[in-house]
């Protein structure tokens, strides 16, 4: 197993590219920074690091990178990806001043996949499967905002199946019971790396502790390996962070994302 040092070591060099947005409509660039437009109106910022900016800098950056999406009126939402080991003097302050509100930070897990993909028993009545009908993403994507408690469920239905038109490998995986989805989530295998990503794990508060996450999991884990994807990583809340450590993934450091809403 690598140490986390060594894993840390892959995301940055391997992730923090154009592998991080593979669905982008434009990307700008701002000094280190990557100013991403991605359908839906949303806007995204994110960097491989800052280039040791000193705070005076930084708040210049925010500053001009928000300027760079008010400019578009089709973009509602701007996400500023911070991470807890890049040195940033003043980041924090800077975003609040523009309007920018962080959310609670979650933890970046990688792993090997491998450990992830051994079969796990489901209750009765559970069942996994992949979607790729509109239908289908639309009921995912309501059930996601229901867990997450926002609005963005059609947004989101619109970007997936842009996604899916454009056949970039991304995965949408399902567990359900009678027709009702009740846990969902994207693998998202990373071009020319050695990496696949667990994202957008929702499961609905009746069914977690019951072993329906950790299947889900494990079902996405070994697509990646016969993708020949042979590490995971994923940012991941506090519902899903003991799951993935479990199962061998480890925390190696945090990102805190902030938003700006228009």
């Amino acid at each position: 197993m690598p140490s986390a040092q060594q894993l840390l070591a892959a995301y940055d060099s391997q992730l923090r590219t154009d592998a991080e947005t593979p669905s982008a409509l434009h990307v700008e660039r701002l000094g280190p920074l990557r100013l991403v437009t991605f359908a839906g109106g949303r806007g995204f910022i994110t960097y491989a690091d800052l280039a040791g900016a000193d705070a005076a800098t930084l708040r210049g950056w925010v500053g001009a990178a928000l300027a760079h999406f008010r400019d578009q009126p089709e973009i509602t939402r701007v996400e500023w990806k911070t991470r807890g080991h890049d040195v940033a003097p003043g980041l924090h302050e800077s975003l609040l001043e523009q309007g920018f509100v962080p959310d609670e930070p979650e933890s970046i897990m990688i792993g090997e996949a491998a450990p992830l993909a051994a079969d796990r028993p489901l209750p009765a009545g559970v069942a996994l499967r992949r979607v790729t009908s509109e239908p289908d993403v639309r009921a995912m994507c309501e059930m996601d905002s229901l867990v997450f408690g926002d609005n963005d469920a059609e947004a989101t239905a619109q970007a997936l199946l842009r996604r899916l038109d454009l056949d970039d490998g991304m995965e949408l995986w399902v567990a359900e019971t009678d027709g009702v989805i009740v846990s969902a989530g994207r693998l998202e295998p990373v071009a020319d790396t050695e990496f696949a990503g667990l994202w957008g794990g929702a499961t609905l508060p009746q069914w977690r502790r019951r072993g329906v996450y950790r299947a889900l999991t494990a079902a996405r884990a070994r697509s990646a390996l016969t993708r020949g994807k042979t590490l995971l990583h994923s940012d991941s809340t506090e519902f899903s962070r003991p799951i993935l450590e479990r199962s061998g993934l480890i925390k190696v450091s945090t990102t805190t994302p902030y938003e700006w809403r228009r």
